[in-house]
């Protein structure tokens, strides 16, 4: 039975300043392949336009994605959830009248109630803005998994206390935040992971950097925040890894024994 080993996407293996996974974490993942189950537990849906070379790149044998609406163990889903269209259609309602941003990606396509929002934070964090804007209030046919607000924590705080059953954890650099219904985590997402495999979360690592990796942190056996993350996330790891600038990710697998570096012969658990 392997232990399965849980990576979150964005600033944990992706840097956003280089909008790349660097070397070390790409050696620490291809070292990891040979004894454990690798999987990323992450924000994005993986299987959309933006995320599919990235999903290419790390081969994960499974995917919790969109913080657990979705499970996808190569390329069987197990598990899938969707927003009943009353709460999508108070969601956007409330987003427009107060001037919010809110939305989804699907697919190739992009679905945002002031979308000119979503357009400057683009611009702000990537110095350009690729959107492929779509009408977002045909979202309310469309199975939809999750949303995604963006702006700042007072936007999040306001919207948490107009909707008791969902939850808007932060982004790490607090310019935005996921919209979950309260039902679904990244925690609960893995736990069928483990259940398909045989394995269990008591012997799972997880890697992560932001509020929305706070239950998946708890859950497993050893939880590993980035040394860039959140730092109310870093209160609950078990270890607190260097910055993902840092060789965050290969220093604390080989840190934790679940790989050998350059000039060992030992490894980790399998």
């Amino acid at each position: 039975m392997r232990s399965i080993v849980s990576f979150d996407m964005d600033m944990t293996l992706l840097d956003h300043e280089t909008f790349e996974i660097p070397d070390s974490a790409m050696k620490a993942l291809e070292m990891l392949r040979e004894r454990y189950v690798v999987v990323l537990a992450t924000g994005r849906d993986m299987d959309s336009h933006y995320s599919r070379n990235l999903r290419e790149l790390v081969k994960p044998e499974a995917i919790v994605h969109t913080n657990g609406t979705k499970v996808t163990v190569g390329d069987k889903v197990i598990y899938e959830s969707f927003m009943e269209r009353e709460l999508k259609e108070r969601l956007l309602t409330f987003a427009r009248d107060h001037d919010l941003a809110v939305g989804v990606t699907i697919g190739d396509e992009d679905y945002y109630i002031h979308r000119e929002r979503v357009t400057e934070f683009d611009e702000q964090r990537w110095g350009e803005c690729g959107r492929r804007y779509c009408d977002p209030w045909k979202l309310l046919d469309m199975d939809v998994p999750s949303m995604c607000y963006i702006g700042g924590p007072e936007g999040a705080a306001r919207l948490e206390r107009a909707f008791e059953d969902l939850k808007f954890p932060l982004f790490a650099e607090r310019r935005g935040a996921d919209v979950i219904e309260k039902k679904n985590s990244k925690a609960k997402g893995l736990r069928m992971v483990c259940d398909y495999f045989g394995s269990t979360m008591e012997e799972a690592y997880a890697f992560g950097d932001s509020m929305n990796d706070y239950e998946i942190i708890q859950a497993v056996g050893v939880g590993v925040a980035m040394g860039n993350g959140d730092p109310r996330l870093k209160e609950v790891a078990d270890y607190v890894a260097p910055h993902i600038r840092d060789d965050g990710i290969y220093r604390a697998c080989v840190h934790l024994g679940l790989i050998a570096d350059a000039h060992d012969t030992g490894g980790g658990r399998a």
